[in-house]
Parts: C-alpha cells; sequence; structure tokens
C-alpha cells in the first residue's frame, strides 16, 4: 500500500508538499534554536529556546478554526497552493533574519510559518480521507507523519549545519528560497476536491469560531478523546524537544554536532514507530497500540530524566563519537529513540480513527478542532516548563515529570478510548 500511495497523484504532491513545508518550518526553526543555545547564556537560553516553539504553535489556537472553515468551504487544493506561495515571502524573511544574524526576524520568520501553518493544517489532514479509502487511511497517515518527520531530520541536519559551519550567508539563503519553492510546485500537483460544505459562511471572528469548533468536538466523545489524545502527543514531542538540547548542552557537554544527532535521531524513530504502527492496522483502525505506546513514552520520558539527574554542569564540548561512547550519550541516545518510535505508535491510529469518525461534510472543522485543541497543550505546556525553567527547575526533573503524566495519560485511554481495545486489534474483521 505504501508503494502504490506514493506512485498516485491523489497521494503523492501532498506528501511532498508536507515534507518540503516541514523542512522549511525546522530550518528556521534548529538554526534559531542553535543561534540561541551557542551565542546566549545558559541561564537565559532554555526559556529563549521553549519559548520559540510556543511562537510557532500560537497561531494555530486562533486560526486553526478559520482554516477549517476555508478548507471545508473551497476545493482544499486550491487554498494550498495559495497556502504555499506565501511561505516563499516568510522564509524570505528567515534569509533575512539568517543574512544578519538577528533574532527578531528569525522569531517573526517563524511566526509567520505558524501562521502558514495554522492554515494549512486543516486541508493536509481532512484531504486525505477525499482521496484515500478508509482502510488506506492509517497508510496514508504513517506516511504524511514520515513525511513530516524526515523532513524534521533534514530540516535539523541542514539548520544545525548552516548554523555552525555555514560561511557564505548566500548558500543559506538560496537554500531557504529552493525549498520554499519546491514546496509551492509540489501544492500545484494536488489534484482537486469536491467542495465539502458548500455556503459554509466564513466567520471572521476567529475568537467565536474557535470557541465554537472546539464545543463542537467536545460534544462528541469519540472525537474528543482522540482530539485530546493526538493533542497530547504533540505536547510531549515539544516539550521533550525543546527540553533535551538543553540536557545534551550542560549536563553532558555536547557540542552542535551532537545535539544534530540526536535531533535526527528523535526524526527517524518518529517515522519509524509511525510505519509499525500502519503495519499493525492491516488496513484497519485498531486504537490498541495508542495507550500502550504512552506507557513505553512514559518510561523512556523517566529513564531520560533519572540519566541525566546527578550529572554535573559542563562547560567543555564533547564530539560526537564521544558522546555515544559514553555510557550516559549512549543511553540518552537509546532513550531518544525509543520516545521518538513510541510517539509515532502513539498518534498514527488515534489520528486515523479521528478521520474515520469525522463527517465527510466537515472534516476540515474537525481538524482545525483538533488542531486547536493540540496548539492549547503545546503552546500550555511549554509555556508552563518555560516558567517552571525560569523559576530553577531542571531540565532533568521536567523530563521524568513529563514521564509521570504520560504514565497517567496512558491509563486514562486504555478506559477512555471506544470499543473492545484488544479484542478490535486482535479480531481481523474489525473495522
Amino acid at each position: 500500500m505504501f508503494a502504490s500511495l506514493m506512485s498516485a497523484r491523489r497521494f503523492a504532491p501532498l506528501f511532498w508538499c508536507q515534507f518540503f513545508s516541514a523542512f522549511n518550518d525546522n530550518f528556521v526553526r534548529q538554526m534559531l534554536a542553535l543561534t540561541i543555545l551557542f551565542q546566549i547564556g545558559d541561564r537565559r537560553a532554555g526559556p529563549l529556546v521553549t519559548l520559540a516553539v510556543a511562537i510557532f504553535v500560537l497561531p494555530s489556537v486562533v486560526l486553526s478554526a478559520l482554516g477549517g472553515e476555508i478548507a471545508d468551504a473551497h476545493d482544499k487544493s486550491i487554498i494550498a497552493r495559495r497556502l504555499k506561495f506565501a511561505e516563499i515571502f516568510a522564509q524570505l524573511v528567515a534569509a533575512a533574519g539568517f543574512w544578519w544574524a538577528s533574532l527578531p526576524l528569525l522569531y517573526a520568520a517563524l511566526f509567520s510559518l505558524g501562521v502558514i501553518a495554522a492554515l494549512f493544517g486543516p486541508i493536509k489532514y481532512g484531504i486525505l480521507p477525499d482521496h484515500l479509502a478508509t482502510s488506506e487511511l492509517p497508510a496514508g497517515n504513517a506516511l504524511i507523519e514520515g513525511a513530516t518527520f524526515l523532513a524534521i531530520l533534514l530540516g535539523l541536519v541542514v539548520g544545525g549545519y548552516a548554523a555552525d559551519h555555514a560561511r557564505a550567508p548566500w548558500t543559506v539563503v538560496v537554500q531557504l528560497v529552493a525549498i520554499a519553492l519546491a514546496c509551492w510546485g509540489a501544492s500545484r500537483f494536488i489534484p482537486s476536491t469536491p467542495v465539502a460544505a458548500p455556503g459554509l459562511g466564513i466567520d471572521t471572528n476567529v475568537f467565536a469560531s474557535t470557541r465554537r469548533m472546539l464545543a463542537a468536538l467536545r460534544a462528541d466523545r469519540r472525537l474528543w478523546t482522540g482530539g485530546t489524545a493526538v493533542g497530547f502527543f504533540w505536547m510531549t514531542g515539544a516539550v521533550a524537544l525543546s527540553l533535551i538540547p538543553v540536557v545534551i548542552k550542560t549536563r553532558v557537554g555536547g557540542g552542535v554536532d551532537v545535539e544534530t544527532a540526536i535531533s535526527a535521531l528523535f526524526a527517524i524513530g518518529v517515522a519509524l514507530g509511525s510505519a509499525l504502527a500502519a503495519l499493525l492496522s492491516h488496513g484497519r483502525i485498531v486504537l490498541l497500540p495508542t495507550p500502550v505506546a504512552g506507557l513505553l513514552m512514559a518510561g523512556f520520558l523517566l529513564d531520560l530524566g533519572f540519566a541525566t539527574f546527578g550529572l554535573p554542569t559542563q562547560s567543555a564540548q564533547l564530539a560526537l563519537a564521544d558522546f555515544l561512547n559514553s555510557a550516559a550519550g549512549a543511553r540518552i541516545a537509546v532513550d531518544v529513540a525509543g520516545l521518538a518510535a513510541a510517539g509515532g505508535l502513539f498518534v498514527v491510529p488515534v489520528f486515523a480513527a479521528v478521520q474515520s469518525w469525522a463527517g465527510e461534510d466537515r472534516r476540515a472543522r474537525v481538524v482545525a478542532g483538533v488542531n486547536i485543541l493540540t496548539s492549547l497543550f503545546m503552546v500550555g505546556g511549554t509555556i508552563v516548563v518555560a516558567i517552571l525553567q525560569a523559576f530553577g527547575a531542571g531540565e532533568p526533573l521536567l523530563l521524568a515529570g513529563l514521564g509521570a503524566v504520560n504514565a497517567g495519560v496512558a491509563a486514562w485511554l486504555f478506559r477512555a478510548l471506544p470499543g473492545n481495545l484488544i479484542s478490535d486489534f486482535l479480531n481481523p474483521l474489525s473495522a
């Protein structure tokens, strides 16, 4: 099914559009994070890196509802093309920020990319059931997640290299603009879709539409439970990816190469976990992997906290080979890879279920509601963590605390997700 989808025009252009878009976002975010980590004192770096995540996600809180209404009221492929054309200009701001080494410009570019991502989110997931059969949704979602995290991998690697090694700024500028153009080009091949809700009025009061979409999601217990699970996954990922680089730099002494390698390991892990989720589904919507993976995420987070809690603050930088050969470094690498793989296994089944449960005429708005919930989780989680960091809470303690919260959420999902999770998973005829 993976091969057939990747060779089909009904899916492949969306895959590549999402790939290039995620690359854009993470190239800029990694440049910003590493610029902060290695040009600003350690005491200020943690909150500023965490704040960057919140700035990127914040637009999704108030704009996802608008994006969902626009997507349901129009041909989704046309809206996708327009948004990806606008992304070219956001990349020009990022290029200017890199050229002049300006944190304000890089933050502005990240915010602009967050606005586009907020409006594009309901399209990229709402369009999948328009072109794919229900039996293809787990594989399609796994491939989209794989595209996202493969792009994150490359964006982190290239962004890290640019932040530390680039000698000619114009080469980075060319890369930024070229990828934005490739993203727009891929969007032009996404097939047209029927208008899901003809005549749907667009509410320009984004706060009212946001409240309305959250209320509609809350009214459906299945959708609310699934949306909460998706939001919690992305919050966990956002917080972990803001804490782990600080831990590696301050407790182990890892340099840019180590930071980039660990970020790449996280991206590869999520992609592999997503693929495993699709393989376990066998074309069905099965939810047992989600709470099981939640327990695995909790275990890896707790071990990350315990592994780094007693380590003293480091001043010297450690090379990648020395990091991987050290006991602490190898343990951190295993924990990061395990956490990421468990995350991919967690999110793919439950998000495929949400897409399947949503009505055809309101699917993009349901996805928008889930995106709003997700954004609230991410912004709330990262802001709370930034405040705790500012008041002296150490990153190892915060990672262990996040693991404990994950264990509680996994236990809740075993009870809250609909159906008999075990029998549905074992029964080959379950839908």
